[in-house]
């Protein structure tokens, strides 16, 4: 008896399918046609470092915001799975707000809302926090972001199978062990690609802070295009932007690869 196995089934591709790739691959060669035939140096040598420093902008802000609501979205997560009403229900109205509010309006109610309180904040010494459109947008992406990766740590948490607590209880182990040694090192390898996924949504989202006076990369792009008044400072905007999700899904594939070796048979 043969144990090789089964060939694998040849991929059938529908008309509908064969259609789009052709449309998007002449989407493409006409952008790539564009780019040559219209390209100006002299737009690269005069806002190639502006463009260099708004990505840096953009990578400090996301990765800063990320790692803060990284942080709060822990108590978060397990403040909708505790069994105390009070803090079950606190964790939930910040979740249920800002997935379900607007970002724009998030920034605009830190940005302006707050500077409505400028004497209060004086007297509690947070003005200068406050009175910076950088810090207005790490705080506004790092509470937003808290509430969607509290979400995400909360299905991790709950998809690991009740058993691995049973076991470890079995143990003797204390519930801050198992939580910490045993649950959630699983829950982060579930979690991987969903904070992967709220990563690049972030780095899309960012583009906003442009508006409260933030010169990321979207904010230098803007700038650029008001003095040149060139279509093209947009498109190598755009490339920007996806050769970052590029890079990032390929590093979460790598990460991915790497955690689950041990689980492929």
């Amino acid at each position: 008896m043969s144990l090789a196995p089964p060939p694998v089934a040849r991929r059938r591709y529908s008309l509908g399918g064969v259609i789009a790739i052709g449309f998007w691959a002449l989407v493409l060669l006409g952008l790539a046609f564009y780019l040559v035939s219209s390209f100006n140096p002299m737009l690269i040598q005069r806002y190639g470092w502006a463009y260099l420093n708004g990505l840096g902008t953009t990578v400090t802000l996301v990765l800063t915001a990320f790692v803060i609501g990284a942080i709060l979205s822990l108590p978060i997560a397990l403040g909708r799975k505790s069994d105390n009403g009070l803090a079950r229900g606190t964790s939930f109205v910040f979740v249920y707000f800002f997935r379900g509010t607007p970002l724009i309006a998030q920034i605009f109610l830190v940005y302006y809302g707050f500077g409505q309180f400028r004497p209060q904040l004086e007297a509690v010494g947070l003005w200068w926090f406050f009175r910076e459109a950088w810090s207005c947008a790490v705080f506004s992406l790092a509470l937003n972001t808290a509430a969607y990766q509290a979400e995400i740590l909360r299905g991790a948490i709950e998809s690991v199978p009740k058993g691995q607590w049973e076991g470890a209880r079995s143990l003797g182990l204390s519930t801050p062990v198992i939580f910490w040694k045993v649950i959630l090192p699983q829950a982060m390898i579930v979690a991987l690609r969903p904070y992967a996924n709220e990563i690049i949504l972030m780095i899309k989202a960012s583009a906003i802070v442009a508006i409260i006076t933030v010169y990321d990369l979207m904010g230098e792009t803007r700038l650029a295009y008001s003095r040149s008044y060139d279509f093209q400072t947009y498109i190598y905007a755009a490339l920007f932007y996806l050769a970052i999700v590029e890079v990032l899904r390929n590093l979460t594939a790598l990460a991915e690869r790497r955690l689950i070796r041990h689980l492929k048979r």
